[in-house]
């Protein structure tokens, strides 16, 4: 089923299993890795644990339900294994893992996110799971700042700006930081 995102209208993204597949309409990502959050974007909001992350959903090409992975040998932990997405494979990375956490075993509300993200000059396209998919929606006006200094070194250039929305705090991803070749091979 395909589903239609209204400008500056928050949506809920369908849960149940009968509707396995939402699509985000043939919209092009972006290429710009500048830390501004334009006004007026909409962003993918999903769950990985107890934090709250943001995606462009230009770079969101469909959610979809939990399917079976196929395993590859010798890959990072974070990699889950590769998916058939209408004859393409590809790759999917488990968010929890990649972000430090444990892995846990998948749930009812488990998806993977089918993303389009640039490395280099090179795009790519990756399945994201995550522990859940929120809603689509704008982020609070003016909430929305930089990363923290924290006073050390952190590889905060995966992250384009803190937001808040419903007055919880929402991470608002640089895709194309979080799976550049370097970062994926660097763990």
């Amino acid at each position: 089923m395909t589903q239609s995102v209204p400008k500056n209208e928050t949506q809920a993204v369908p849960n149940n299993s009968t509707q396995n597949v939402t699509h985000f309409g043939g919209r092009r990502p972006r290429h710009s890795d500048r830390l501004a959050l334009e006004e007026g974007i909409q962003y993918l909001t999903c769950g990985v644990g107890d934090e709250t992350f943001a995606l462009n959903v230009a770079q969101v090409r469909e959610v979809l339900d939990l399917c079976p992975f196929a395993r590859v040998p010798n890959m990072p932990a974070y990699v889950r294994g590769m998916i058939d997405v209408r004859g393409q494979t590809v790759p999917v990375i488990d968010l929890r893992v990649k972000f430090g956490m444990s892995p846990v075993e998948p749930s009812d509300t488990t998806r993977i996110m089918v993303l389009e993200v640039v490395t280099g000059n090179r795009p790519l396209v990756i399945g994201a799971l995550t522990d859940r998919v929120i809603e689509v929606t704008s982020l609070d006006k003016g909430e929305v700042g930089p990363p923290p200094e924290i006073g050390i070194s952190w590889r905060s250039d995966i992250i384009r700006g803190i937001g808040r929305r419903l007055g919880k705090f929402v991470i608002v991803l640089n895709l194309n930081k979080v799976f550049a070749i370097d970062n994926l091979m660097a763990d």
